[in-house]
């Protein structure tokens, strides 16, 4: 969904061309709104822990492959490796879709989660390609990483070209580099708002806030409540870690705020007036609303304090939808989604993510690591890990499916329609990682509470040495 890393790491800096990175992505994007299909989050080979749907029943078992004889005929007994999702409880998804893979085809994929903190995760990819070793044949790949990662990986093109014409456009040209294929979309993501419809009926709310002022005001009122008789209790949570789901969160409320994107038009713009004021806003109100060690949260703790009914409002991915309808949460029935809160001087956004799989051009089995990646990327799994996992889909057919859109309530026009925000991987290139890291250490500062005034100078001048 959302992370990065130093570019330090014995990688060559991909060849990515402005018009297949984040930009098309997001145009792409708001252009397909209006059919709920957007960009997005992420996990050894044991057998799957029971899992329950989003209504809280036991999770269908993943749909058959398609022409799996033909596959079996040619790769059976093959063995490849793919390092998939570890962020809530995908990992357990991905064993599943293991499992019958090889039941069908004879092929037997290893799963490996990937390091939760996508920085890391990006870190272990840059290790495997750099000493070009063929251990990873499959690979979850953010959607800010194709042009970094294109020099290692195999196109896709003549295997699966016909079939990326499925999914929305826009994704495949974030995937497609110097004319190669060297990702498939597999699922997307935007930052979303959940909120306890419970708590604001309690409370006299009868709508969640528009406006970040609003939700400070009411998650103080509603924390203010509850600690009477919950000491765990917070008004919000989100991701405040120093990583690259800050730097997400960060540019929905400056953005949000009429303080642009960290980088506009090709100029470092993050020391604004409306950045400092909205960063600062954060800063002083986090002693009222939220948890002190929330400077430390990523996404599966935004998850457990809300799932756990331990908070009023959190930020997250849509993938904690379906976390929260389950039998063991104590929120199922008790919250809804919105779009996220804007600034005084913005509309209200929401950060691309999204994830693709690629396979390395160091695999030993690059065909039948294609295979599974087709598996993977299809209709039928798309459905599934839609109605079941709440994952966004990429192909444009499963995004109108009317099951889809009943069990995903962020996929209807009022809030799949809100505007899409990238972060600076066009500008940034193959440095982006490291100004991701600028970013979300600087922010993570002013969270922790230096005044905005005093960080954002850094983080500009940080910036524009990537640049150069």
């Amino acid at each position: 969904m959302w992370r990065g890393v130093h570019t330090r790491l014995g990688l060559k800096k991909g060849r990515t061309n402005v018009k297949h990175r984040a930009l098309l992505v997001a145009a792409a994007l708001v252009g397909a709104t209006t059919l709920a299909v957007s960009l997005s989050v992420a996990a050894a080979g044991t057998a799957p822990a029971k899992q329950t749907s989003p209504a809280g029943t036991s999770a269908t078992a993943p749909p058959k492959v398609p022409n799996a004889a033909a596959i079996k005929a040619k790769y059976h007994g093959q063995k490849i490796t793919f390092v998939g999702d570890s962020v809530g409880g995908l990992h357990a998804r991905d064993l599943a879709l293991a499992s019958r893979f090889k039941k069908d085809t004879g092929i037997t994929v290893n799963v490996v989660p990937h390091p939760t903190a996508s920085d890391a995760s990006f870190a272990q990819l840059a290790r495997n390609f750099s000493s070009k070793s063929s251990s990873f044949d499959v690979m979850m790949v953010d959607v800010v990483w194709p042009g970094a990662f294109a020099p290692y990986l195999v196109n896709l093109k003549p295997k699966l070209g016909k079939a990326s014409k499925a999914h929305v456009a826009g994704i495949v040209q974030n995937d497609t580099i110097g004319g190669k294929l060297v990702a498939m979309p597999w699922f997307g993501d935007y930052g979303i708002l959940y909120y306890r419809t419970d708590l604001l009926k309690k409370y006299g709310y009868s709508a969640p806030p528009k406006t970040w002022s609003q939700l400070f005001q009411m998650a103080a009122k509603i924390q203010a409540g509850e600690r009477k008789s919950n000491d765990s209790f917070y008004g919000f949570v989100f991701q405040g870690n120093s990583y690259e789901g800050l730097t997400c969160d960060a540019l929905e409320w400056i953005a949000s705020a009429g303080g642009g994107h960290y980088i506009d038009n090709g100029k470092v713009t993050i020391k604004n007036k409306n950045a400092q004021k909205i960063l600062d806003g954060f800063r002083t109100n986090l002693d009222k609303i939220s948890p002190k060690n929330v400077t430390t949260f990523q996404e599966d703790q935004t998850q457990t304090a809300f799932t756990t009914g331990n908070a009023a409002f959190a930020r997250n991915w849509p993938y904690m939808y379906a976390n929260a309808t389950k039998s063991d949460s104590k929120v199922a029935g008790k919250f809804n989604v919105t779009v996220l809160p804007h600034g005084a001087k913005g509309p209200s956004v929401g950060t691309v993510g999204g994830w693709q799989l690629a396979v390395s051009k160091y695999s030993k089995h690059k065909d039948a690591a294609i295979e599974f990646v087709r598996y993977a990327t299809s209709a039928p799994v798309e459905t599934w890990n839609a109605t079941q996992w709440s994952l966004v889909p990429t192909r444009v057919a499963v995004a109108k499916n009317k099951a889809v859109v009943k069990t995903n309530p962020y996929l209807k026009p009022a809030i799949a329609s809100v505007p899409r925000v990238t972060r600076p991987a066009k500008y940034l290139k193959g440095k982006y990682n490291s100004g991701s890291k600028v970013i979300y250490q600087g922010i993570n500062e002013i969270l922790r509470g230096t005044p905005a005034k005093n960080v954002l100078p850094s983080i500009e001048s940080k910036l524009k040495r990537l640049l150069r």
